[in-house]
């Protein structure tokens, strides 16, 4: 059996390497010292490299400009993107672009995957709900008129959408008085689209998207069954990616930290108590690892388990919300009060790792439908 990444892959990764090998984490102001958002927009410049480097279709079909790659090549890159912290909606933007073009009609993948690819029309994803704890499916109410190809009205609140004042199109689940569950393409510029601004721990901004008798056409809305679970697997996949390559990156840095700072003339790295602090970290990341790769792979792949899908994105993000926020904590104890000064960049990490355990949900409620899923399936 071979568990090494494709030739395909491999390249992904590599030119995500060189994409991001001159991207400062500390391009932007502190979170700490800004009322506001960090800044206007996302990083445009970089946006344009991922489009250049063809890292922006990487999961869109070749007939369309694209890869063709799967999850697994877009986790890759998205690890690298978070060592970073790359301030693009890459994961949002790709994850919204596979959904269509898995399960939108023909018409909507012509217009808008090639398009995307390069770059030239941004998409974010309101995943959040209304309060961030309840099913995001729940938030929006959808009703199509009479007849067929009738428009669409959405109506409903959703919160803390990434990117959506720099997004084109935001990718809204919503529910039908059928009990089903439908993705709308609702352009931000909309009638009846109105946002208000938020704002993460990592200090980007955040939208609460009201959507008031929203008329969206049919061609724009994906009614196939199984979008949104599909949708929002690979969205929660993707964020274990990017707390991973964050957490390497912090555990990267205890590590040179600690290897230099010096007490009674020894390196605090020959302690035993920093050497097990770090230890322990070090087993959460590969933990996280082997989590991830078999969520992505499932959803890549397809292939059939003990538990469906969800149940190892569940266990993957059960790991990446955990494992992420011990991972900064022993580095802010190891660094002492130097992880806490804004001319670091530690802090920065931090604050984006805070963000990464709730998106999507923190550990509990994964663990809570973990529980579920194994009540209803025997394992024996």
């Amino acid at each position: 059996m071979d568990f090494t990444f494709s030739e395909e892959q491999q390249a992904a990764t590599e030119a995500a390497r060189g994409v991001f090998a001159d991207v400062a984490p500390d391009a932007v102001p502190s979170p700490a010292l800004t009322t506001g958002a960090v800044a206007d927009e996302f990083d445009r410049a970089l946006w344009a490299r991922l489009a250049d480097a063809d890292l922006l279709s990487l999961l869109v079909a070749e007939e369309y400009g694209g890869a063709g790659l799967d999850a697994v090549a877009l986790c890759l890159v998205l690890r690298e993107s978070a060592k970073v912290l790359a301030r693009v909606p890459l994961l949002e933007n790709s994850a919204a672009l596979a959904a269509v073009q898995a399960y939108g009609g023909p018409e909507l993948r012509a217009d808008l995957l090639e398009r995307a690819g390069r770059g030239e029309v941004v998409l974010t994803v309101a995943a959040s709900g209304r309060t961030g704890h309840d099913p995001a499916e729940l938030a929006v109410t959808a009703r199509q008129g009479e007849g067929e190809g009738a428009d669409w009205v959405l109506d409903g609140v959703q919160t803390a959408v990434p990117w959506v004042y720099d997004a084109d199109f935001v990718v809204v689940p919503a529910r039908t008085a059928a009990d089903r569950t439908v993705l709308a393409l609702v352009p931000r510029a909309h009638d009846g689209v109105a946002l208000g601004e938020q704002f993460s721990t990592s200090g980007e901004r955040l939208g609460e998207l009201r959507l008031d008798s929203v008329r969206i056409g049919a061609r724009d809305v994906i009614d196939a069954e199984g979008a949104w679970e599909w949708l929002r697997d690979l969205l929660t996949t993707g964020t274990c990616a990017l707390a991973l390559g964050l957490g390497e990156r912090v555990l990267r840095m205890s590590s040179e930290y600690t290897s230099k700072r010096e007490q009674f003339g020894f390196p605090v790295a020959t302690f035993q108590a920093v050497a097990v602090q770090a230890a322990d970290r070090y087993i959460d990341l590969r933990a996280m690892e082997v989590t991830l790769w078999q969520a992505a792979w499932r959803l890549s792949s397809g292939a059939r388990g003990a538990l469906p899908v969800v149940g190892d994105v569940a266990v993957a993000k059960i790991w990446a919300s955990e494992g992420v926020r011990r991972v900064v904590q022993t580095a802010q104890h190891l660094h002492g009060g130097f992880g806490a000064d804004v001319d670091y960049p530690l802090h920065r990490y931090h604050a984006w790792a805070k963000h990464l355990e709730l998106s999507l949900g923190p550990a509990a409620a994964h663990e809570e439908a973990l529980g579920d899923l194994l009540a209803a399936h025997s394992l024996g």
